[in-house]
């Protein structure tokens, strides 16, 4: 398909229209900016449309200042998540599927349970709110766990959301505040002045593209983005996922809540659908899915929720997940004025779209001297 014509010289071009760029675009076009947002194939139907939904900065936590900033990036955009999931709903008239059930994180034997002991250890000492369950609590809880299950924790505020629905959503607000998407539109690099200081625009396939702001939410696409210095560069790698979607015949209530563990995760969609998921795969930009990767995706899930097994396969998917060198993600603005990075959110980018357009608005705000109330 031929790209675009563009002739319009917006105040803000995004790069990327997964959910972080269609966020951003439209918390921009909010504030009164112009805004163009280009996408290389197909508006949300990306790596974000892949995603399982999971709000989880507590079961994601990791050891180490890494985790931690991480930890609380994703604290600060999981409380901003019902009142953004109410205001696209308002605006947009789409339920975007947000289900505050909470997670529950499982062990299957001994040394996972020691593990999980230490891991809720860590979380309680950062002041996180989670609860120890015994075997039996657990099912009690969730009846569909296997009895075999060592040890549980409860992670009541670790919620979950339908990324697909939120995707439509935001593509509906965008265009009703007048965003201007171009589909198709490849970007092949950044342009900047003759001292190399400052951007100027992005060329598309020859087609110069005048704008005062570029960000750059290009997902595992946007180390690709030419025209930039070595020093100006931010290195992001795709990690490959596979996943699964699935449906009970019988209608909802295998799970209620999240369910993860060590290897994978099940999310409920509260309509007898579940997300299982994922892989974690070093292989580059590769799409293909694996006969191995779906075996050890059901092997481990039906290990700890046996009724997974009777469940009817909808869909298998691969995603290619953002993945920054220590997997922080990369927001905000570049050395290069006029360019600013939204990329880099490897398992977060659903969790961490509020929190990111809030910044990134916040850095156009500050660059282009518009008014700013975040």
């Amino acid at each position: 398909m031929p790209e675009p014509t563009i002739t319009t010289a917006p105040d803000v071009a995004i790069v990327g229209g997964g959910i972080v760029g269609l966020t951003i675009a439209w918390r921009a076009r909010e504030r009164g900016l112009t805004v163009t947002l280009l996408e290389r194939d197909q508006v949300g139907q990306g790596t974000s449309r892949v995603a399982a939904g999971m709000l989880a900065p507590v079961a994601e936590v990791e050891f180490g200042e890494d985790g931690r900033r991480l930890l609380e990036l994703g604290m600060r955009s999981a409380a901003m998540w019902p009142g953004f999931a109410a205001e696209l709903e308002q605006v947009a008239g789409i339920d975007v599927g947000l289900r505050r059930t909470g997670t529950l994180i499982l062990a299957r034997d001994e040394d996972q349970a020691r593990e999980l002991e230490r891991r809720l250890a860590y979380r309680e000492s950062l002041g996180l709110r989670t609860e120890r369950l015994r075997p039996s609590r657990a099912r009690e809880r969730e009846p569909g766990i296997a009895p075999t299950v060592r040890l549980a924790i409860e992670a009541p505020d670790d919620h979950s959301v339908d990324p697909r629905r939120v995707l439509v959503a935001l593509r509906r607000a965008c265009e009703r505040a007048g965003v201007v998407i171009h589909e198709h539109a490849r970007v092949e690099s950044v342009a900047l002045d003759d001292a190399g200081g400052r951007v100027t625009g992005l060329v598309l396939s020859g087609e110069h593209l005048s704008v005062r702001e570029v960000v750059i939410a290009a997902g595992p696409w946007s180390s690709q983005i030419e025209g930039l210095p070595a020093h100006a560069r931010v290195s992001v790698r795709p990690v490959k996922g596979q996943i699964m979607r699935l449906r009970d015949p019988a209608g909802p209530g295998l799970v209620t809540r999240v369910v993860r563990y060590e290897g994978g995760y099940i999310v409920p969609r509260g309509d007898g659908r579940y997300v299982l998921g994922a892989s974690v795969e070093e292989r580059g930009f590769d799409l293909e899915p694996t006969a191995g990767a779906v075996h050890e995706l059901l092997h481990d899930a039906s290990e700890l929720v046996p009724g997974i097994d009777e469940l009817r396969i909808e869909e298998l998917s691969v995603g290619l997940r953002p993945a920054s060198a220590d997997n922080v993600p990369v927001i905000g603005p570049g050395v290069i004025d006029g360019l600013i990075w939204a990329t880099g959110h490897y398992r977060n980018g659903i969790l961490l779209a509020p929190v990111t357009a809030e910044i990134v608005v916040q850095a156009l705000g500050v660059e282009m001297g518009t008014e700013v109330l975040v």
